[in-house]
């Protein structure tokens, strides 16, 4: 794949690099007016390009071809989980960018640690952009506001197939099995759904946490004996539901 590039307004024929992706292309790249990119615009688009004017601060593109390339689940999958600490959130944030997570929320529950400073979604959203470039992606994964536990289970769609990561007792662990094999089926029939996973904080969600989600529908997944980190918990689950392209709802 050619090196890409994200430009969010590629209006007509041209596209203009700016800021970071302009110090890519110019100081780190060292392209030059001929060579051939590819800039993607973050709503599912692609452009194939051809460098036409480079400054020191900008560099302008003649684009030579559109394309609409889908590389997308078949379906909306939400992460929701609380931020862990340092170097740890790039590497959430990015696995999930790979896996197609379609929206991260940045959870604040009774447990949380990290708690969001005012330009994380800003901060994040550029390692979404990093990622994109690098897996391919032509549509950012979005990175919602921070928001409590208690309005994200309120927000959240109430036809989509709700899962909360959290020890269970052995007959949801069999249906957890069960999913995996794929053997789940709702009504007798498979129904393509929205996605929607939380992970706790790093000592897990509070009784009450847990019992407002049940109410709600949420089911119960217990990741096995092994204590997971949370970004290895979302990761894991993003991987699990992701590639699963038909996924089934059971109650």
């Amino acid at each position: 794949m050619a090196e890409r590039f994200y430009c969010p307004t590629v209006t007509g024929e041209r596209a203009v690099l700016e800021g970071s992706e302009a110090h890519h292309l110019i100081h780190v790249m060292r392209a030059a007016a001929g060579d051939h990119v590819i800039v993607f615009d973050g709503q599912g688009h692609e452009y194939l390009c051809k460098v036409e004017k480079i400054s020191r601060r900008d560099a302008t593109l003649n684009v030579l071809e559109r394309r609409t390339v889908e590389r997308e689940l078949p379906f909306s999958l939400t992460v929701a989980a609380p931020l862990p600490k340092g170097d740890r959130q790039r590497v959430l944030v990015e696995k999930l960018t790979e896996l197609g997570v379609t929206t991260f929320v940045p959870l604040v529950t009774e447990r949380t640690v990290v708690r969001p400073e005012k330009d994380v979604v800003a901060r994040l959203t550029r390692i979404v952009i990093e990622a994109s470039k690098q897996c391919g992606r032509n549509r950012l994964m979005m990175v919602a506001e921070p928001e409590s536990w208690s309005s994200f289970l309120e927000a959240v769609d109430l036809a989509a197939a709700k899962y909360l990561a959290h020890p269970v007792e052995s007959g949801e662990r069999e249906r957890l099995e069960a999913f995996q094999k794929g053997t789940l089926l709702a009504d007798k029939k498979q129904e393509s759904v929205p996605i929607v996973i939380a992970v706790g904080p790093e000592g897990g969600f509070t009784d009450a946490e847990v019992e407002a989600a049940r109410t709600r529908g949420w089911h119960l997944l217990d990741l096995g004996p092994r204590i997971l980190r949370m970004e290895t918990a979302a990761i894991a689950l993003a991987a699990l539901f992701g590639t699963s392209h038909q996924v089934t709802r059971w109650g």
